[in-house]
């Protein structure tokens, strides 16, 4: 995709970058700009040859969720919320989580309403210093979406994320790394690199394994512990028979490090 896109996608090192790319809206999601980013996250779930996926933002934003200017003519024009919820953030946030395969968010400045909806259904976050998240649904008569409901919880615990969705506040990068919102906190200028240190090294992992940690981790939140254990027989199942984990298990033997295919 050119830079003139709602969003850049591009490959490399079993790495799929996907870039919210209207940085003088803070990448702010219009109807355009949602429909890409599914269409990169599908893309990116499809090709064998991705293993992780790096999801940013361009310019001193990560998102500021909902493109508000497009939403305002939508209001006069009595149409609504457009059902944008069910039409994009729905299946976009469950594209994410279902995906078979690891996502990193790179949050390179602030993460709004949906765009922090987007950071939340990441598996792991890396925020610059310049970072901050705001679940500001309330703060425009809204109640929550993108998932936020669900993922902030489990994320920090449901009087915490009670706190974040009823006052609307911001949260620092700082205070996201002390309750357990973010991996890791770095400089701004730290960032692109270290976020990508963390998709290489995923790529480079077993993939099938990864695909199976997440879906049990989604499933567990959901299920009691027969369940839970259930599940975890079943994909562990799975996993044994993946040339990954003989060659892991033989190179544990052998004193050597093991090497990952995906497969």
């Amino acid at each position: 995709m050119s830079d003139k896109e709602s969003v850049r996608y591009g490959t490399s090192d079993g790495v799929a970058t996907i870039t919210l790319n209207r940085p003088e809206s803070l990448n702010a999601l219009t109807v355009e700009a949602k429909e890409q980013l599914l269409e990169c996250l599908e893309r990116a779930r499809a090709d064998a040859a991705v293993r992780a996926v790096l999801l940013t933002g361009a310019g001193r934003a990560f998102c500021a969720g909902q493109d508000l200017d497009e939403h305002g003519r939508r209001l006069s024009e009595n149409e609504g919320l457009g059902d944008t919820v069910r039409r994009y953030y729905n299946p976009i946030v469950l594209t994410m989580t279902r995906m078979p395969k690891p996502i990193v968010a790179a949050v390179n400045g602030v993460a709004a309403g949906a765009g922090a909806g987007l950071a939340f259904a990441a598996d792991l976050r890396i925020a610059s210093t310049r970072a901050s998240f705001l679940t500001a649904f309330a703060n425009v008569g809204l109640g929550a979406d993108s998932g936020t409901s669900w993922t902030l919880p489990r994320l920090v615990g449901q009087a915490r994320a009670m706190e974040m969705l009823l006052l609307g506040e911001p949260v620092t990068a700082d205070r996201a790394l002390e309750i357990g919102l973010v991996t890791r906190v770095v400089e701004p200028e730290d960032l692109e690199r270290t976020a990508r240190e963390f998709a290489e090294r995923l790529a480079s992992g077993p993939t099938v394994a990864y695909s199976a940690i997440k879906a049990e981790v989604a499933f567990g939140a959901a299920l009691d512990l027969p369940g839970a254990l259930d599940i975890e027989a079943n994909l562990q199942d799975q996993c044994v028979e993946t040339a990954d984990h003989l060659n892991a298990t033989l190179a544990f033997l052998e004193k050597q490090r093991p090497t990952f295919r995906g497969r």
